[in-house]
């Protein structure tokens, strides 16, 4: 009885912690979009200033 208690916990903080890491990575993932959007708009000014 106790091993199955310990896994259940185990299972739902795996959980927690797959869930969080999905909130993490998709903040990450904007981030760097809206870092590869500055290099673009840069981009494009130095072009048209050529």
């Amino acid at each position: 009885m106790k091993q199955r208690w310990y896994a259940v916990v185990a299972l739902l903080l795996a959980s927690a912690f797959g869930l969080s890491a999905c909130n993490t990575v998709q903040g990450m993932g904007k981030d760097v979009e809206r870092g590869g959007e500055k290099v673009q708009d840069a981009a494009e000014r130095t072009k048209q200033k050529m």
